[in-house]
Order: structure tokens, then sequence, then C-alpha cells
């Protein structure tokens, strides 16, 4: 597919996230901004993303919601830029796995943390939540991060823009403990230079709405 990808996005919003994967495939792409309110909850928007929330992208005749998805997407439609290991590589499983342990366990459970959630004590009704702790979490995040730079062997993929963006977000607001492996490894993530760019876009239109 030649078409240029579009964004769907508000510049306070997981959009951000997108954009800075963006900015790493070194591609030509389009923004479109969706105001929260009656923009993103309008027929027009939801024939896009019947959740009527951002980000969601367009690619040709491929239309993709739920950042996660969007960043293993693209990381796809964009072989040459190298942020995800071909399907032949045993690299793939540890790359699919950290994409969608941070959309799974990570987020549940800082958001529930975040929300005053109370898990229960009995271990039987205990089981019933996916990610167990949130201290469980962050032992195995932090372990997978003790080795090296990135999450899978020793190369930077569409895996890291994503949990470095949540360990970045989370450790900036509260909701992830700063541990030094954390900080070592979002230090290096945001530093990039497509990072710094994506960030100087989506400020820059933040800017434009006060």
């Amino acid at each position: 597919m030649f078409d240029r990808p579009v964004l769907y996005t508000h510049p306070m919003s997981r959009g951000r996230i997108v954009r800075w994967l963006l900015e790493e495939l070194g591609q030509p792409y389009e923004v479109q901004r969706v105001d929260y309110g009656p923009a993103m909850k309008s027929p027009a928007y939801r024939a896009i993303n019947p959740m009527g929330k951002v980000p969601a992208l367009r690619h040709g005749a491929a239309v993709v919601t739920e950042t996660a998805a969007i960043c293993a997407y693209l990381a796809d439609a964009f072989p040459a830029a190298g942020l995800a290991p071909p399907l032949s590589d045993p690299a793939r499983g540890a790359y699919y796995r950290w994409l969608f342990f941070a959309a799974g366990p990570l987020e549940a459970a800082t958001t529930n943390q975040a929300l005053g959630v109370v898990l229960p004590e009995d271990p039987q009704k205990r089981g019933a939540v996916g990610y167990g702790s949130l201290a469980e979490v962050l032992d195995t995040l932090d372990a997978a991060l003790a080795p090296g730079e990135y999450l899978v062997d020793d190369r930077f993929t569409a895996a890291d823009v994503y949990v470095g963006a949540h360990l970045a977000w989370g450790m900036a607001f509260g909701t992830i403990e700063k541990r030094p492996h954390f900080e070592r490894y979002v230090a290096g993530l945001v530093s990039r230079p497509a990072a710094v760019r994506a960030r100087e876009l989506d400020d820059a239109e933040l800017a434009t709405l006060n």
C-alpha cells in the first residue's frame, strides 16, 4: 500500500504514542485532529471508530483502532523500518508478548491502582484478576528490562515505543513507581530523535488549544 497513513488523534490522548511510532517509520503521514466532545462522538467519526475514541488509523482501505494494534499494524505495514521482528524470527514471540503485556496487564493494573480498586484477599477471587497484582506486573517488567537497553534482544521495536510510553507517562503521574531499570529504559527512549520530534509536534498542536 502506498497510501499515506492518516492518524486521527488529539494531542492529549494515546495518539501521542502512535505519532511517535509514525516518526520512527520515517514515512509521510497525515494527522487529523479530532476534538473531545461532539466531534469525537459524531456519526462521521464513529464510522471510523464506533467507540468514539482516539487514536484511530486509516491506511488505504484498512482502518485500525486500539493503540497497541495500530503500533503492530504500522510496524508490519512498513517493514523496512525494522520495528518488528520478521514472522520467521523467534524474537517475534517476545515482541508480541511485551507489546500486549503493556496493553493488557500493565494498563489494567495501573488503571485499577489509580482508581483505587482494591483486589479481594480471597485467593480464588483474586485469581479472576488476569494480571494478579500491580507488584507482580511491575516486577515482571523490571526483570525483563534488567539485561539490556530494549525488550526484544538488542533491537528497538514498536514494543519499546508502546511500553516506554506507558512507563514514561505512569512514572510522570505517579501511577507507576520509579525504579532504576524503568528510568534508564525510558531515558534512552524519550531522547530518540523521532520521540523528540513527535513530542514537539503534539505539544505545538496542544498550544493552539490553550
